[in-house]
């Protein structure tokens, strides 16, 4: 009996490597057709193509395809670390820009919910209207609710940003008394095996979700791609326009598509993460913090800076 289970044992972890290596090879192909052919995946006129692009976007071989170049990636920064830290300063500009751009939602946030209660209590206004020449007008439920849209974009596209700037509530409890590279180590393991995996876990989820929302016949994760264009014949444009009261917001849709993109800059930082815990390591503690590029209150304010 011991002896079966040893062979089942050593029998399904051979299998798992085998499949592991299966996949990040058929990633290279899957690649080349994918890059070669977009026709087939591209061109929305044709029903079929988008559900292809459904079902590859939250496919195991989309993944092992990311998973793959984070490997190539990787192995390349590690034989020429110049690479590495040109990688590192790109996905962190990425993270700063995209950051400081949208953190102006919270100020358009504050001036919206400042009309409205002008036109409400002031004015006694039942709507608003906003734009030049052809402008907006809607119910005032409807610009109060969509203020849950500015929050929405601020914490999912300023994520990556506050990471940067070191601007997340920590817990520690060991992490303040290790050393130098024993930090490094807690963060490369830390992005590889938490930030990684949740940032998979919500596209995966988030994916399915967002078209479900999108198009009818609604494509399942369990969906094969045989099926999902099988069910193409039928498809047709069902953008979610329900809202949570008659005159309410009714973009709903658009916290769907901010849940798929908060994963996938998540990832993205994941990765800046890895590299540059990494090259700390390597490199030692003169290489901390190197090419940071972290907001500064101005001179005089160094205390207060990182205490938000």
């Amino acid at each position: 009996m011991q002896d079966e289970s040893g062979i089942s044992f050593f029998g399904a972890l051979f299998g798992g490597l085998y499949w592991l290596i299966q996949n990040i090879a058929g990633a290279f192909y899957n690649f080349g057709y994918a890059v070669t052919h977009p026709q087939l995946w591209l061109d929305w006129s044709d029903k079929a193509s988008i559900m292809r692009f459904v079902y590859y976007g939250g496919s195991v071989e989309f993944f092992f395809v990311v998973f793959t170049a984070f490997l190539l990636l990787t192995a390349v920064g590690m034989y020429r670390r110049s690479i590495m830290w040109g990688v590192v300063r790109g996905l962190e500009g990425f993270a700063n820009t995209l950051g400081r751009l949208f953190a102006w939602a919270g100020l358009l946030m504050v001036l919206q919910q400042i009309v409205i209660v002008f036109m409400q209590r002031v004015f006694a206004r039942p709507d608003m209207s906003f734009g030049l020449g052809i402008a907006l007008e809607k119910d005032i439920s409807w610009f109060a609710e969509e203020l849950k849209l500015y929050n929405a974009l601020v914490v999912c596209l300023c994520v990556t940003y506050t990471f940067v700037q070191g601007g997340h509530v920590r817990v520690d409890l060991i992490y303040s008394g290790i050393s130098f590279r024993a930090k490094r180590m807690v963060d490369m393991i830390g992005s590889l095996i938490f930030m990684m995996p949740a940032a998979v876990l919500t596209w995966m989820y988030g994916w399915y979700f967002l078209w479900r929302h999108l198009i009818v016949p609604k494509p399942s994760a369990s969906d094969t791609l045989e099926r999902l264009v099988m069910k193409s014949r039928a498809l047709r444009w069902n953008v979610e326009t329900i809202g949570f009261s008659p005159n309410g917001f009714n973009g709903y849709f658009l916290f769907k598509i901010l849940l798929v993109t908060f994963a996938g800059i998540v990832f993205l930082h994941a990765i800046a993460f890895f590299y540059r815990s990494y090259l700390e390591f390597v490199e030692g503690q003169g290489s901390e913090n190197k090419h940071l590029d972290k907001d500064s209150l101005g001179e005089g304010e160094e205390a207060y800076e990182g205490a938000h």
